[in-house]
């Protein structure tokens, strides 16, 4: 006769709300980091990087010598004791440590690179250089 594993009863909650979260239109991640998009325009690229709950003091942007932009996250979650009778069932938006690089375009005046924060969401302007119009030049065949 088989009988039902019983489960340890200060994790009966978590375990039955893992299983309905745990669906095909909400599966869960392994790893939390946070959403990144990349725009562009004639005048400029955009970045955009979503981490709710962060500030500007959370970032480190920089530029390398190679051409390379660094974004560098650290965010410390401060514990709250408010209210010791809930604690999460999932928890997918907490970030300690992130860092993301990506490879500037050529085209991108450097010097001029901007970076703000505004309702959690990095966004980082990297200017364009104005590209002289192409002359052709006319090679004659000898």
């Amino acid at each position: 006769m088989l009988y039902p594993v019983l489960r340890d009863m200060n994790n009966w909650l978590d375990n039955d709300f893992d299983d309905m979260l745990n669906t095909s239109w909400m599966p869960r991640m392994n790893v939390t980091a946070p959403a990144i998009n990349v725009k562009e325009n004639d005048k400029e690229y955009e970045v955009e990087l979503a981490a709710p709950g962060t500030t500007k003091d959370d970032f480190k942007v920089n530029v390398d010598k190679d051409g390379n932009l660094t974004i560098k996250m650290e965010h410390k979650d401060e514990k709250k004791d408010e209210n010791k009778k809930e604690h999460y069932l999932r928890r997918e938006f907490s970030y300690s440590n992130y860092e993301q690089a990506l490879t500037l375009p050529e085209d991108v005046e450097k010097d001029k690179i901007e970076a703000k924060v505004n309702n959690g969401v990095l966004h980082i302007t990297l200017p364009r250089t104005q590209k002289a119009e192409k002359e052709t030049k006319r090679i004659e065949v000898a």
